[in-house]
Order: structure tokens, then sequence, then C-alpha cells
């Protein structure tokens, strides 16, 4: 085992585990109906863009990830749920620990613990239905 030091363990890791996630009988579906097979090898540069932010500080990565789960989440009417994150962060954590040890390792499973509840929190404040009982509440009585 060694650890994360580089961009080529990042793509390694990100990679490995998109393989999984699109061979999982509850992710597959939704991220390969979401992304077509065209979109997949710049989809992973993407994301290795994002894991090498997230994790070494390199601002390289561009792009909105709560703007795109909450349209998936709205593709598949509002059906996302914690169990999908659940197994996004089992697979996730699987594929660290098959390749990685060390800080860096376990930098990642911390920041993709409190993204997988940060995006669940956002696309369930944004449902239409919560949309409305969030603007009830910040009503003032007249």
């Amino acid at each position: 085992m060694k650890e994360i030091n580089n961009r080529a363990d990042v793509f390694l890791l990100v990679s490995s585990f998109y393989k999984a996630i699109r061979k999982d009988a509850v992710l597959g579906p939704i991220f390969n109906n979401h992304i077509s097979e065209k979109q997949w090898s710049l989809h992973i540069e993407k994301l290795t863009d994002f894991w090498m932010t997230t994790l070494f500080g390199k601002a390289c990565f561009k792009g909105n990830p709560g703007k795109a789960h909450k349209k998936v989440d709205q593709n598949l009417n509002h059906t996302i749920d914690q169990v999908h994150f659940g197994i996004w962060l089992q697979l996730w954590f699987k594929t660290i620990d098959s390749f990685f040890e060390g800080n860096i390792a376990q930098r990642a499973k911390d920041a993709a613990r409190r993204m997988a509840t940060g995006q669940y929190l956002m696309i369930w404040k944004n449902r239409p239905q919560n949309q409305i009982e969030i603007n009830n509440k910040n009503q003032k009585p007249i």
C-alpha cells in the first residue's frame, strides 16, 4: 500500500472508483443514464481535477457539483436519497482501501463524508416541496 502522492494516484483512484460505480446495481443505472459513454473520459479527468483541488489544494477544478446533483435528482423525479450516498461512500472507501493508505487517503474519506452530507442536504432543500416549506417558514407575520 502507498500514499496518494500525485495526479497519477488520484487518477487511479477516481477511474477505479467510477468503474465500480458503473457496475453497481443501484448507482450504475443512474450514472450510466446521465453520462454517455463518450463523456466518461472527460468526466474522469474533471473529477480527477476535483480531487486534486480537494486533496492537494491545486486550483484546477472548474464546475458546480451542486448544480449537477440537483439536475440529476430532478431528472429522477426527486428520488435520490441517503441510501444512494451511503453506497457511494462505501464504494469510495473500498476503492481507497484497495490502493492507498495514510494521511491523504484519510483526507479523501473525510472529504467524501462531508461532501455526501452536503450534497444530500442541498438536493433535499432544493426540492420543490421543500422550497415551499422553507419559503413559508421565512415569511414574517404581518
